[in-house]
Order: structure tokens, then sequence, then C-alpha cells
């Protein structure tokens, strides 16, 4: 009876162990640096693929939108530093609820 209730556990986890690796196989990565007046954002999924005509939305710090645009076909995206001092909230949204 032991052995039975050992092997539905360890059953139980390797399932919740591959739905867990199958959640993150598809994570969404962006990754943002300024240089000179420019500010440069690179998105691409967990696996390596680009992000391609994803959407970028660019909030101050008050949370009010200043631009939005598309990554290109190299999942790049960049935009002129705004005058106003303070931090950048970037959202990309590349589909199917993948969001960063």
């Amino acid at each position: 009876m032991k052995n039975k209730l050992y092997l539905i556990l360890i059953f139980i986890f390797l399932i919740i162990m591959a739905i867990n690796i199958s959640v993150f196989a598809h994570k969404v990565i962006i990754f943002a640096y300024v240089e000179g007046d420019r500010v440069y954002t690179e998105s691409y999924f967990s696996d390596g693929k680009k992000c391609v005509d994803s959407k970028i939305e660019v909030f101050d710090k008050q949370g009010d939108k200043l631009l939005e645009g598309l990554t290109d076909e190299e999942g790049e995206f960049s935009f002129e530093v705004p005058p106003e001092d303070g931090d950048l909230k970037i959202v990309l949204t590349a589909g199917m609820g993948h969001r960063a």
C-alpha cells in the first residue's frame, strides 16, 4: 500500500514539474539600455526567438503613457530619452498573454 502511495505522489510531482516547465518555456524578456540620447530595447522569448511586431508602451513615473510603438524584425525598438527626469516603465506585449 505504501509503495502505491509513493508511486502516486511521484507521478503527481512529475506532472507538476512538467506543467511548470511548459509555463516558463514561453516567458518573454525585454532588455532596455540608454546610449546617448536614446533608449534601446531588445525583446525576445526565453527560447531565443525575437518578439517581432510586438507592442511597446512607455510610461512616466506617474503612470502616464508617453509613447508606444512596435518592435522591428530583430525584436528591437528605440526612442528618444524623454525630457522629464525620472524612471520609465516600459511594457512589452508580445501577444497570447505574453507581457513584460
